[in-house]
């Protein structure tokens, strides 16, 4: 039979085929596997009685390690079926974010002495009888809501213990929302954790360049006149509850004031769930930063003034995330 030129082509492309190197065949993981709902419901259900065991036998988990750690826990548990190599990815994932967190929380205790600046008692207290004509809201708010005179050691009422674990959200609402996150849309996980952990640390640079003491430290020194008490843990009476901090015992700083991050992580979330939502309802997650922002103006935690610059700070960090996502394309 005779052949063509062309078919002479093809014979020697075949021949110097068989003579390169041929690439190995490669097979794709396997996919994890999916966990089945009745295992779910068991792991979840289990790992909700150990937390009510150890809250109830050591206290509530209020630091960002024993967050971090029941959050993982809660990971496995809704994933209780998977590689146990799916489960590690949390922890490479979330070290760096993590370790951030915590060096902040214990630079935070010390953010006072890292600077020789006096602290600041009269300024706040200045302004916000300004902006109140005469008035301090903290004295005002016990003296209409604790009585007058206020009796830190009396019953704690509803609207104590409401404003007591909305004020404990602080501690853990923002590393929950990563979790779901992080389990369902990584990119989304990494800016808001941008934006949770910038705050944070923005909210520290402020401490050691400007420390200031809350309303019931400048009571007790004598800048407040008149009568004012720190109330914060008065919902908790009663309860048989407490707080365990595996990282903060004994490194709390009193003078770290301004600005509020509990008001400014409040309103980060809130801020974030209305640009991300869609719904009309979406407004009411404004009712968190408020109602927090209560509490703590309340609780002589916080002057107004600390509020707004908590919620300023955090209109900050949003729009300096944004901008810089916009640039890199993130």
């Amino acid at each position: 039979m005779a052949t063509g030129p062309g078919d002479a082509l093809e014979r020697a492309h075949a021949r110097e085929a068989t003579l390169l190197p041929q690439p190995r065949e490669t097979t794709a993981p396997p996919p994890s596997r999916e966990t089945r709902v009745v295992a779910r419901s068991l792991a979840l259900a289990g790992l909700l009685l150990l937390l009510v065991a150890w809250s109830s036998g050591i206290g509530i988990p209020s630091d960002a390690v024993q967050i971090f750690g029941w959050l993982w826990l809660g990971t496995i548990a809704w994933n209780i079926e998977a590689h146990p190599r799916e489960h590690l990815r949390f922890g490479r994932d979330w070290w760096v974010p993590m370790v951030l967190l915590v060096a902040y929380f214990y630079s935070r205790g010390l953010a006072d002495e890292l600077v020789p600046i006096p602290v600041s008692f009269q300024m706040p207290v200045t302004v916000d009888r300004w902006l109140f004509l005469g008035h301090l809201p903290t004295v005002e708010l016990q003296q209409a809501l604790c009585g007058h005179p206020c009796d830190p050691q009396s019953p704690a009422r509803w609207f104590d213990r409401t404003f007591t674990w909305v004020y404990s959200t602080h501690f853990f609402l923002g590393l929950v929302l990563a979790v779901v996150l992080w389990m369902r849309n990584r990119v989304e996980w990494k800016r808001w954790m941008r934006r949770y952990v910038g705050i944070n640390l923005s909210g520290l640079v402020v401490y050691v360049l400007y420390p200031m003491a809350p309303p019931w430290l400048a009571a007790d020194e004598g800048y407040i006149h008149e009568e004012l008490h720190r109330l914060t843990s008065r919902g908790w009476d009663g309860t048989g509850l407490g707080r365990f901090h595996l990282v903060l015992t004994g490194v709390g700083n009193p003078v770290a004031a301004m600005p509020s991050l509990h008001a400014g992580v409040a309103f980060l979330l809130a801020i974030y769930g209305i640009q991300r939502l869609r719904s009309a309802w979406r407004w009411a997650l404004l009712a968190y930063p408020l109602v927090m922002s209560f509490a703590l103006v309340y609780y002589g935690e916080h002057y107004v003034i600390d509020i707004l610059a908590g919620a300023a700070l955090a209109g900050v960090v949003v729009a300096g995330c944004s901008w810089s996502e916009r640039i890199r394309g993130d």
